[in-house]
């Protein structure tokens, strides 16, 4: 499917404001953290966005303590409707695209489907999306797969980009999610 080395992250508006809206806020902030603390483990390109911060906060604090990517702000849905993520996305040149984030029927959706027209491999890590109502969220992972998306969990991720328990980082990246 993908691995390490031909990988784009896509972490999509992880924000105080927009966490706190969900009453599984420490399942969604735990997810995203375990694949973001592996994206820096394992040196995949990595893109976090901010969907207009004076509104909705900063990215969350488990996410900024990595410290190992790039983010930038944004007002529009579709990440790559903004010039700068545009720009910095253009510079990873990959076509596998893992992504996730809040809300997952407006802003990851609307990435994934720009995505789509840009003919990358998108993949979409469930477990790591949100939206306020889970019906929307359903409703959103649905047409993904619809449009050609391949839904994902975070554990098929990691593993995926392991490949093998012989793997350096096996044992660094099995503890994260033990």
């Amino acid at each position: 499917m993908f691995n390490a080395s031909d990988s784009t992250i896509i972490a999509i508006d992880i924000q105080e404001k927009l966490v706190n809206m969900f009453s599984h806020k420490e399942s969604i902030i735990e997810n995203c953290t375990k694949l973001l603390k592996s994206a820096k483990i394992l040196d995949i390109d990595t893109i976090l966005t901010e969907q207009y911060p004076k509104g909705l906060g900063a990215t969350i604090e488990d996410i900024k303590k990595i410290k190992a990517f790039k983010t930038i702000e944004k007002t529009t849905f579709s990440a790559l409707a903004t010039p700068e993520f545009k720009e910095e996305f253009n510079k990873t040149k990959n076509k596998n695209i893992i992504l996730f984030g809040i809300e997952t029927h407006i802003c990851v959706l609307q990435t994934a489907f720009d995505l789509l027209n840009r003919d990358c491999n998108v993949f979409v890590v469930a477990d790591c999306c949100a939206s306020r109502s889970e019906y929307n969220k359903t409703v959103a992972l649905d047409l993904m797969k619809q449009f050609g998306c391949k839904i994902i969990t975070l554990e098929i991720a990691l593993f995926e980009f392991l490949k093998s328990s012989k793997h350096p980082s096996f044992k660094e990246i099995q503890g994260l999610i033990k």
